[in-house]
């Protein structure tokens, strides 16, 4: 559904070029739900910008629904846009127009009858829960409920695509599980390609199907939302991973465990589907001559399929604790890598 080849985008300042975008490659398949995330000046707003043509790509192709944008004329790229839905970090509503008028914009611009416009108005506000609202305007509603209208107008025009520029940045936790819950909604129920950028890595756990970690203009690692969070590759997925796993041991625990004198060792144990519901550690301590201290862990929900993640300490002999790590490979489980020997 939308696919960029190559794209590179350039800003020409007056002292230095700024590259945004260098040859950023990503496909994203009709129905899907993906995220690009990135720290702030990672090229996230461009790449987004870039699929509406808000920003024109120095250089590359962007292709929405089989068109390159890039090569339409004027008249076909209006018609483009109109199968292109966006809502934004600040909501970019009309302060000086009711609710009603906000949503109804969109097609009062496409000249389309009055009474279509009403219907398709007032079938957005209840889909969105503000059937109610129609005649407030955007001052009287809260931060959620203008994000709300937002994605209602972003539907007006029934498009097959619909962009979110950091949507949940401005709202606070409760109010943006609310909103990624309305945009799985709108998912599922219009079949939209959602296309999100954002900085919060709970937002990619919650909805996503597929994520791009973007650094410097660069798509530095890409895959299944399960892939790069069980096993990212890079440095930088690392971090965004652990700011919602909070995977890594407590500097205070840490602290205790290496003022101990018995040799032991630290081990990260991943548990994937229905091995994080098997008694292995339990197993381990009733057969090996080897003391299992949970030093931290987690278990969560990736795309339906359970993961755990726990960091343990194992007190005994070098070769009782290389026979529960033979052991632990037997199994459905993976010991990820040593986290440090503190003995």
């Amino acid at each position: 559904m939308i696919t960029f080849d190559q794209v590179t985008k350039i800003y020409n300042g007056k002292e230095q070029q700024v590259k945004a975008l260098d040859q950023v490659n990503l496909q994203i398949e009709k129905g899907e739900i993906y995220g690009v995330i990135g720290f702030s000046g990672a090229g996230k707003s461009s790449l987004i910008r870039c699929v509406n043509l808000l920003e024109r790509p120095t250089s590359g192709k962007v292709i929405v629904d089989g068109q390159d944008i890039l090569n339409l004329s004027a008249k076909e790229l209006r018609e483009a846009k109109r199968s292109i839905g966006m809502i934004f970090q600040h909501f970019n509503l009309l302060n000086s127009k009711t609710v009603y008028t906000n949503v109804a914009m969109p097609l009062l611009l496409a000249n389309i009858p009055k009474n279509e416009v009403k219907k398709r108005v007032d079938d957005l506000l209840a889909f969105v829960g503000l059937a109610d609202k129609a005649n407030s305007y955007p001052d009287q509603l809260s931060g959620g409920q203008k994000q709300r209208v937002g994605i209602a107008r972003a539907l007006a025009t029934k498009p097959k695509v619909l962009l979110c520029d950091e949507a949940t940045s401005a709202l606070d936790p409760e109010t943006t599980k609310s909103i990624l819950q309305l945009l799985k909604k709108v998912n599922e129920e219009y079949n939209l390609t959602i296309l999100i950028i954002t900085h919060e890595m709970g937002v990619i756990r919650e909805i996503c199907d597929k994520v791009a970690v973007l650094d410097s203009g660069k798509v530095v690692e890409a895959g299944s939302v399960f892939d790069v969070f069980s096993q990212p590759r890079t440095e930088i997925a690392k971090n965004f991973v652990r700011s919602v796993m909070h995977d890594e041991i407590p500097e205070s625990v840490y602290q205790l465990v290496k003022a101990q004198d018995e040799r032991h060792q630290i081990y990260r144990i991943v548990f994937v589907g229905s091995s994080a519901g098997a008694p292995l550690l339990s197993q381990i301590a009733k057969q090996y001559a080897v003391e299992v201290n949970v030093l931290f862990g987690s278990i969560t929900e990736l795309q339906g399929i359970p993961f755990g993640n726990l960091i343990v300490k194992f007190d005994g002999d070098e070769k009782e604790i290389n026979r529960v790590i033979m052991h632990i490979h037997q199994q459905d489980v993976t010991i990820k890598e040593v986290l440090a020997d503190v003995s």
